[in-house]
Parts: structure tokens; sequence; C-alpha cells
């Protein structure tokens, strides 16, 4: 088995709005699609996913971390792929929507309502995701782990309360 950890942010402004990358039509990995600001975690960083979309934030977008406010774990997801198993630590944060932007490399940074980000071109893990956070973790700030699979023919997320027993 081969273990790929992501850190990721969803980063929100004063009008509950969500910055997504949309990854450029040649990209190696989700070509075309919106995606929250994140990905792989370094080898010195496996320990500490915060520092890892810390720093994927600023590769993306210019933002400095002290430009963010109040980032934290939400959700943490996982699946299986062939022999892989994907770790994504998924953080929300805040940014005021006049934050200076800086375009990368790996595609163009939109602003989407995070009430729309179900119909964009997204992952079916983000899809989910954002239902469970319409659902539930918008009223709460605890941390839930997702587990993707096929259910009946479709992707499906199983939430579980990240606890202490």
């Amino acid at each position: 088995m081969i273990l790929k950890q992501f850190a990721a942010a969803f980063l929100f402004n004063e009008e509950d709005e969500v910055l997504l990358l949309q990854k450029k039509r040649d990209a190696k990995l989700l070509a075309g699609m919106r995606v929250p600001i994140g990905g792989h975690m370094e080898t010195s960083e496996m320990n500490n996913p915060e520092a890892a979309c810390f720093r994927e934030i600023a590769e993306e977008t210019g933002i400095s971390p002290k430009e963010v406010q109040d980032l934290s774990l939400r959700y943490i997801v996982q699946r299986m792929k062939g022999d892989q198993i994907y770790i994504q630590y998924i953080f929300f944060g805040y940014i005021q929507s006049d934050v200076k932007l800086v375009e990368s490399d790996e595609g163009k940074l939109n602003w989407v309502h995070y009430k729309q980000v179900k119909e964009q071109p997204v992952t079916e893990a983000t899809r989910e995701l954002v239902k469970h956070y319409e659902q539930v973790g918008q009223f709460d700030h605890n941390i839930y782990v997702g587990s993707m699979s096929l259910q009946s023919n479709l992707p499906k997320m199983t939430w579980a309360l990240l606890d202490d027993w």
C-alpha cells in the first residue's frame, strides 16, 4: 500500500464565497476542475498538515499565513484507489475578499458562493463535503472524517464525527 497525503483549504470571505482554483485544461491531475486551494504534503510536513496547507495557500494564491484568519481542520477525507490510500486534510479559514491574489501556474482563482460550489466542475469528494457542510458542518466546529466509496454504483461519502471515546 502507498499512502498519499494532501492538505487543502476552503477559504471563505465575508460574502460566504469560497476561493477555488480552476485547474488548467492541460493539468496532469484534475484538468479543468475547480478545487480548493491545496495539494500534496511534502515529506517534512507529514506530521503537520497545517504547515502544508499554509505552504499551498502561499504557492497558489500569494496569501501569507497572517492574512488567513481562524484556519482550522474541519474534515479528513479518505479513499482507496488501487493500492493507494489517499488522505486529505481539509481546513477552513477566512480571508478578506479584497486581499491581493497572485495567480499561479496551476490555474485561475475564482470566488464562488459556497452554496454554488456543488454546481461547479468539482470532484465528487468536494461535492459531498460541501453537502455535509451545508447540512451539518456550518453549525459546529467539529472535525468530521469521510470515507469515499461506491454505493449503488454512485460515489458517496460516509461521515463520522472525529471524537475521543
